[in-house]
């Protein structure tokens, strides 16, 4: 039957106390626990602390934690007995479990993953589907380099390469420096856990280009409001209501698209009136909005039984929305990047 003993083998304090495990002729281990003490406080015949410091908090919970590293232990070798190697190293394992190192990889596409991990209590949905894109999109120019992209071949010529290969794909400028952007992000994480990276790494510079701000001047808007039903199929009368409610409100297309009865409340203001607020969460910053709902929108609504128009996806709604404003004929040239379904 085996037993363990814990003993100490020096006479200078602090003296490590050790643990020593037999059994039989085969097993008798012997190893360093994490605990010492001064030789002059310890009784070698109960092995424990002398009894008259037990009334103290720290030596009492040295004692108690000694006796629970000594059943741990004996529960710990009558289920392994048999099916271990039961040596010096097992007893060591035993009292300092060795720690796992977690394995990253070195892939980018395979990092983004990780990282989105870390980050999930942290960001809003709208960045983790960000996150997803691009990865999506490095898959993507991994298929044109025919090789993965590791995380320390992020350099100045992966960035001109990548830029390059982007605008043959149809990407704005100002899209890709973004995205390089989130790419160095993702660099500078795998970097804080010891993964290499490339020395150029915060070399890489991001430009972003000027643009147009497209806007609809309220004359252009009154001519889109006194477009009739009869000049408009169904789909587009029903792009331009949402257009007109994108006017508004001036929301994002991926909130107001979301729109539906049930975000819409009342209060009453000072003069005692009850007043239509409109309340939901913007999906980029993940911010509750309350925002007056406008009195046209209000006319709007009434058209849909008190609703909002039906729900189109972001591609449609854009094709729709320029014939709409041919039809009102506002046909002012705007320079702008096409995009194909696959890479929009």
């Amino acid at each position: 039957m085996a037993s363990i003993n814990l003993l100490i083998q020096s006479k200078i304090s602090p003296a490590v106390i050790y643990i020593r495990l037999r059994d039989g002729k085969n097993i008798d281990l012997k190893a360093k626990t994490n605990y010492n003490i001064d030789p002059g406080n310890w009784d070698a015949s109960t092995q424990r602390p002398v009894k008259r410091l037990l009334k103290d908090i720290d030596y009492a919970n040295l004692d108690t934690n000694l006796s629970a590293l000594k059943n741990n232990l004996l529960k710990e070798y009558n289920k392994s007995k048999g099916l271990k190697n039961i040596d010096t190293t097992w007893l060591k394992d035993f009292i300092n479990p060795p720690q796992k190192e977690e394995k990253y990889p070195n892939r980018l596409v395979d990092y983004i993953d990780a990282y989105i991990e870390f980050k999930r209590e942290d960001v809003t949905k709208a960045t983790i589907a960000k996150c997803n894109v691009i990865k999506e999109l490095l898959k993507r120019y991994e298929q044109h380099r025919k090789s993965d992209l590791l995380i320390n071949e992020i350099n100045n010529d992966f960035k001109l390469k990548f830029e390059r290969y982007c605008i043959n794909e149809g990407y704005a400028k100002n899209t890709t420096a973004k995205n390089i952007k989130y790419i160095k992000t993702f660099c500078k994480h795998a970097k804080g856990q010891s993964i290499e990276t490339h020395p150029q790494l915060d070399t890489i510079k991001i430009k972003y280009y000027k643009t147009s701000h497209i806007y609809l001047t309220e004359a252009e808007i009154k001519r889109i409001e006194k477009l009739r039903d009869g000049d408009l199929t169904d789909g587009l009368e029903n792009a331009k209501d949402w257009l007109l409610i994108s006017c508004y409100c001036g929301q994002r297309v991926s909130d107001f698209m979301r729109f539906n009865k049930s975000m819409i409340r009342y209060e009453e203001n000072k003069n005692g009136d009850l007043k239509p607020l409109l309340e939901f969460t913007q999906v980029k910053t993940d911010k509750i909005m309350t925002i007056p709902l406008h009195k046209n929108i209000i006319k709007i609504l009434k058209k849909y039984d008190g609703d909002f128009p039906r729900k189109i996806s972001d591609q449609r709604y854009n094709d729709h929305i320029k014939k709409v404003c041919e039809k009102a004929k506002i046909n002012e040239l705007t320079l702008g990047t096409k995009f194909t379904q696959q890479y929009k």
